[in-house]
């Protein structure tokens, strides 16, 4: 550490340190989104969610650059996952825990990009650092300390019984954004991590995608795709009896069909436009599939579209079980869905619903005759449909 540096300056070297390494690239966007800032009152680091502060006694500690370099990047990991506005109900539940529940996560990102300590190095203090917790989401890290004996909220690890946050999460803040001020810090959120994977592409790291930083999941969507399917085909049971099942005909029985008691023909669209990674598309499969599983249509059109059908699937009611390791995802080109509003007008029979799964950076938002719903990974907002955010 260089003495004739102020707090100041060796923030913005750090700044620089960070932004210029491939691994950290990614960063670089979310860094100069808010304020960073160096204060008398702060006991280590600490952010509201977009602004970053830091100690200036605990700056003293880290006498190594590397150190502050793994601080700062844990402050603007917190920003970028959007850990602040995501896990309000954890903050609630205990404050202490869900700092902790954030910091295992974090931590090991940092270390995974950076195994050799070229550019940050853990500080020599007790952090949240436990291998069980790798690949683990916060929610699900809190879970478990929660329910472990030694975890009392203060400071306690699941791992090995040394764990403590590393800084502090201005969780009141937070929360004292309304709700518009909360969708703004997101988008702008999102516009950062845009930002920085240009960066990181052009020093030859890899993106926010493809290391899977992108913010954690803030719904259960998956329950607002059953309360939409519901919606959607509320009322009709009464149908049944109109198409008799097949497999009881044969005894000169007549029973109504069991399909017809839940969901018709459905359309699904899997955007696979050049935007797309393959993690993303791996991701819409899962959901595809919990789809089929837990509300098996009578028929599933799933059609994998960029400015055209690239790929059309057929799958009927018994077929379902293969599907993620028949299906042959297809396209790489430009976004534009209203293929897909074409496809669904020249069909023979009109679908329950349309699902469109998608990044939402689209040329034009197609408009559909039926019941449609959007989930997304990004804050887009696509009109006359109900829109979820999967991420």
């Amino acid at each position: 550490m260089s003495n004739k540096l102020t707090h100041e300056q060796r923030l913005k070297r750090s700044h620089v340190q960070l932004m210029r390494a491939p691994e950290f690239a990614r960063l670089s966007g979310v860094i100069m989104l808010g304020e960073s800032k160096v204060v008398d009152d702060m006991p280590t680091a600490a952010t509201n969610g977009r602004d970053k502060y830091y100690g200036r006694a605990f700056m003293d500690t880290l006498q190594d650059e590397r150190e502050l370099n793994f601080v700062v990047a844990h402050e603007n990991f917190h920003v970028l996952l959007q850990h602040l506005t995501t896990w309000q109900k954890l903050y609630e539940k205990n404050p202490m825990v869900a700092n902790m529940a954030c910091d295992y996560v974090i931590n090991l990102m940092i270390l995974d990009l950076d195994p050799k300590n070229t550019v940050v190095k853990v500080p020599d203090m007790q952090i949240c650092l436990d291998e069980k917790y790798r690949g683990w989401s916060s929610v699900d890290v809190f879970k478990d300390l929660m329910q472990n004996d030694n975890c009392d909220g203060g400071g306690g690890s699941s791992g090995d019984g040394k764990g403590a946050p590393l800084d502090n999460h201005m969780w009141g803040e937070a929360k004292d954004m309304s709700a518009q001020e909360k969708d703004d810090l997101s988008k702008a959120v999102e516009q950062a991590i845009r930002q920085g994977d240009i960066l990181a592409g052009k020093l030859g790291g890899k993106s926010s995608r493809e290391l899977g930083l992108l913010p954690e999941p803030k719904v259960n969507w998956r329950e607002q795709l059953r309360d939409f399917v519901t919606n959607v085909t509320a009322g009709r049971d009464a149908s049944t009896w109109r198409r008799p099942n097949r497999r009881w005909l044969a005894q000169d029985m007549y029973m109504p069909s069991p399909y017809a008691e839940s969901i018709g023909p459905v359309v699904i669209g899997i955007d696979t436009s050049a935007s797309i990674s393959q993690d993303d598309i791996a991701e819409f499969l899962s959901e595809v599939q919990s789809i089929a599983d837990t509300m098996p249509p009578e028929r599933m059109h799933l059609l994998y579209w960029d400015t055209r059908i690239a790929r059309e699937e057929t799958y009927a009611a018994g077929e379902y079980a293969a599907l993620t390791t028949s299906t042959k995802p297809a396209g790489g080109g430009g976004t534009d869905p209203r293929c897909v509003q074409t496809y669904v007008q020249n069909m023979g029979t009109k679908p329950e619903f349309v699902l469109m799964l998608s990044d939402g950076y689209v040329s034009d938002w197609p408009t559909f005759s039926m019941p449609s719903m959007w989930a997304m990974t990004s804050s887009q907002t696509a009109p006359n449909a109900v829109n979820i955010k999967l991420r």
